[in-house]
C-alpha cells in the first residue's frame, strides 16, 4: 500500500535523511572514491525488481568504474517537486536526479546541461523529438532514458455490440459514429475534464492536432486563444453538448473502475495508456490506434531523463554515470522491465510481439511532451478551469479562452 505524507514531511525526510547519510552532492567518502548520489522515481512499478536494476546497474558500473561509488534514493512521486527544491535550497539535493520535460525549464538553473558529457554517438543516437523534449536554448538539460506514445485505443467489444467495423481515425469520424454509440447506450470516448487532470493528456493534444500551440514561439505570451484553440474547444463541446460523453467526468475524479470505461460503456479514449484499461477491457479487446487526425496527427508521449544538478561536487564523476544509465543497453532493458519505449534510435523495436504496446510503440515519433515554459504548469492551472466552464455552459468557447488567455498573459509578465 502506498501512503502518501505531507508534503512538508516528506521534503524535511528526505533533506534530513540525505544530511545523516552525508550524500548532499558528491565527494569522497571514506574508502576514497567519487561518490555519487542519484534520486529516482517508482518507473518499474514492482518496487522489488525497480530496487534490483538499479542495484544490478550500479553494480555493473562501477566494475568499470572502480574509484566512482553510486548511491540510488528511490522516492516516491507525491510531492517530489516540493522535496526536490526544498533539498536544492539546502545545498541537499542530488548529483543526478530523474526529471520529466515539463520540470526542466522549472529546475533550468539548476541544471548542468549533459551535452558535454555525452559522446556524439550517444547524441545522435536519440530520437529528433526526443531530443527536442529536453533541449533548452540548445543544450540537453537531460540524457533521456525512456518514453512513451499515448495514442487512440479504442474497445472491440464496444464496437461490436454497435455493429461499428470502421475504426476513427479524425475528429470527424468520432463525431459522425458517435449517435451510434449513443443510441445503443454507449459513450463513444471520454473527456475528464476536472481541472485535477493534466491538459497535457485531455485538451492539448487537440490543440496541436487543429495546428495550435500553447504558447507563441518566443515563449512571452499564451496561444491558444486562436482559431486553433476555438477549434478543438469547439469539438470537445460538441461531444459534451451531444451527449456522447459521461458528464460527471467533467467536474470528479474519480478511480478508474467506479467510471464507465471499466463498465465497458466507452467506445474510444486518447487521454489513458493500456495499462489503466486492460484490466476492465481485457488485453485482447484493446485496439491501438494512431493519434487522432485534424489539421496533423500528433499525441502526447512524456520523456524521463537523468539531468545533473549544478551543485554535484564531482561533475565528472557524475557525467561518467549519466552516460552509461543512459546507453543504449541499460536503458534498452530498464523501458523493456517498465513497459516504456525506448528513446534510442538503435534500439529498435522493443515490444513487437505485443499486440498492444507494440502498436503503441509505432507512434512514439509523431508524439510531443508539450511546452517547455516555466509556467507551462501555472498556465494549465487558469485555463483548466475555463475549459470546464465552457464544456458546462457557463461561458461561450470564446469568453473562456479569452478570459484564459488574460489571466495567462498576466503570470507571464
Amino acid at each position: 500500500m502506498r501512503v502518501r505524507k505531507s508534503l512538508t514531511a516528506v521534503a524535511v525526510a528526505l533533506v534530513a535523511a540525505l544530511a545523516a547519510a552525508g550524500c548532499g552532492g558528491s565527494g569522497s567518502g571514506d574508502s576514497g572514491k567519487k561518490t555519487v548520489t542519484m534520486w529516482i522515481y517508482p518507473v518499474i512499478f514492482d518496487e522489488a525488481k525497480h530496487r534490483a536494476f538499479w542495484d544490478e546497474t550500479v553494480k555493473a558500473f562501477q566494475a568499470q568504474h572502480p574509484d566512482i561509488q553510486v548511491k540510488t534514493e528511490i522516492f516516491p512521486w507525491a510531492n517530489r517537486d516540493q522535496a526536490l527544491a526544498t533539498a536544492i535550497a539546502g545545498n541537499k539535493g542530488p548529483d543526478v536526479v530523474y526529471l520529466i520535460p515539463d520540470q526542466l525549464p522549472k529546475y533550468a538553473r539548476n541544471i548542468e546541461p549533459v551535452d558535454a558529457y555525452l559522446d556524439d554517438a550517444a547524441k545522435s543516437d536519440y530520437l529528433d523529438n526526443v531530443v527536442k523534449s529536453v533541449t533548452i536554448d540548445g543544450k540537453m538539460m537531460g540524457a533521456p532514458i525512456l518514453t512513451s506514445a499515448v495514442t487512440m485505443m479504442c474497445n472491440k467489444k464496444v464496437f461490436e455490440a454497435v455493429g461499428q467495423t470502421t475504426y476513427p481515425a479524425t475528429w470527424n469520424d468520432l463525431l459522425t459514429m458517435a449517435p451510434a454509440f449513443k443510441a445503443k447506450g454507449y459513450d463513444v470516448t471520454a473527456y475528464p475534464g476536472d481541472v485535477k487532470n493534466t491538459l497535457n493528456q485531455t485538451f492539448y493534444p487537440l490543440l496541436w492536432q487543429a495546428g495550435g500551440d500553447v504558447f507563441s514561439p518566443d515563449g512571452k505570451s499564451v496561444a491558444f486563444n486562436s482559431d486553433a484553440g476555438r477549434k478543438a474547444l469547439t469539438f470537445v463541446k460538441q461531444l459534451v453538448d451531444g451527449g456522447y460523453v459521461d458528464k460527471t467526468l467533467l467536474t470528479t475524479l474519480p478511480p478508474t473502475e467506479q467510471t464507465r470505461i471499466a463498465q465497458n460503456k466507452v467506445a474510444c479514449l486518447w487521454h489513458s495508456a493500456p495499462q489503466e484499461v486492460e484490466q476492465f477491457w481485457g488485453k485482447e479487446n484493446i485496439k491501438v490506434l494512431p493519434p487522432l487526425t485534424e489539421t496533423k496527427q500528433i499525441g502526447y508521449g512524456t520523456v524521463g531523463s537523468l539531468a545533473m544538478l549544478k551543485g554535484a561536487k564531482d561533475k565528472k564523476a557524475a557525467g561518467e554515470w549519466i552516460a552509461y544509465a543512459s546507453g543504449a543497453d541499460v536503458t534498452k532493458k530498464y523501458d523493456t522491465a517498465s513497459s516504456f519505449f525506448s528513446p534510442k534510435k538503435s534500439a529498435g523495436t522493443l515490444f513487437a510481439g505485443d499486440p498492444v504496446l507494440g502498436e503503441q510503440e509505432k507512434y512514439v515519433g509523431v508524439t510531443t511532451v508539450g511546452p517547455l515554459h516555466e509556467k507551462a504548469r501555472d498556465v494549465q492551472g487558469v485555463l483548466a478551469p475555463e475549459i470546464q466552464a465552457a464544456l458546462l455552459g457557463k461561458k461561450s468557447v470564446d469568453q473562456a479562452l479569452s478570459d484564459a488567455a488574460k489571466a495567462a498573459d498576466a503570470l507571464l509578465g
